[in-house]
């Protein structure tokens, strides 16, 4: 039956496609809308994802279709068919691509995409991707260009490496950074230091020696001439004369006298 229906596909289905586009100048269909990236970088002898995803007013049937053509990057002008899709048959004919190309989409989840084994750098090139959901049959395939690269030249190989030498260069600056602000720090203690040490000497110069306690002039010893040491003083009598002009040779005292006290100097 799967034969059978293969067969059928390979006669008809250029005549299904004549078909949508003749109805694309209908009035009343909708077109699909069909979405998948410009440019894709693939890594040499892997399997490559080709995505392509539609958006549709109606329902997928068993008319839904979905055909990929390519066309090389060393020349021609022509796209060739390389694989064609509709319910759940996959029909592909293009030597290039024979037993490597298989479907990988869902048509419930409008997904139309396509997966390729073992990617050669002959397999550089463009690749188109169209929907017919009948009755949205306006739509405007979408052509994705495939770069067949080694590992080493993917986009974004490089990030790891790049990563580390960014970590590694912000690591060092904060190194640097952490290294100046304690040599900061320990020359402000020093400084620190160094000027309480002056500040202390600079007071002990300037501390004032300390005299003994004058005493007050009301106190009648502060008013006692000393005795020098070996010698030994009578009492002294202040006195004051008469100069009234009289004759008398009597001595008048005066109100005051003072002794002082006699001290035996050992």
């Amino acid at each position: 039956m799967d034969a059978l229906r293969v067969s059928v596909l390979r006669c008809w289905w250029p005549l299904l496609w004549l078909l949508g586009t003749v109805l694309v100048l209908a009035p009343r269909v909708s077109a699909v809308e069909v979405y998948a990236p410009e440019e894709l970088f693939v890594e040499f002898d892997t399997e490559a994802r080709l995505p392509c995803t539609f958006r549709s007013t109606e329902v997928t049937s068993s008319m839904t279709f979905v055909l990929w053509q390519y066309k090389p990057e060393s020349g021609g002008s022509d796209f060739a068919r390389i694989l064609y899709y509709t319910s759940g048959t996959t029909f592909s004919e293009e030597e290039q691509f024979k037993g490597r190309i298989s479907w990988a989409g869902d048509l419930n989840k409008r997904d139309a995409s396509i997966k390729i084994q073992n990617m050669q750098f002959k397999d550089n090139g463009t690749y188109e991707c169209a929907v017919v959901n009948p009755p949205d049959l306006k739509g405007s395939p979408k052509r994705i260009k495939v770069r067949v690269v080694e590992k080493e030249n993917l986009p974004g190989s490089n990030v790891p490496l790049l990563v580390g030498i960014i970590c590694g260069v912000i690591g060092f600056l904060l190194l640097v950074a952490i290294l100046t602000f304690t040599i900061v720090i320990c020359k402000k203690k020093r400084s620190r230091k160094a000027y309480k040490g002056s500040c202390s000497t600079t007071e002990s110069l300037m501390t004032p020696v300390k005299q003994p306690p004058r005493k007050s002039t009301s106190d009648p010893e502060a008013m006692v001439t000393p005795i020098p040491s070996g010698a030994l003083q009578g009492p002294v009598i202040y006195a004051q004369l008469d100069h009234s002009g009289t004759t008398s040779n009597q001595i008048k005292k005066s109100e005051t006298v003072v002794y002082s006290d006699i001290r035996r100097i050992c």
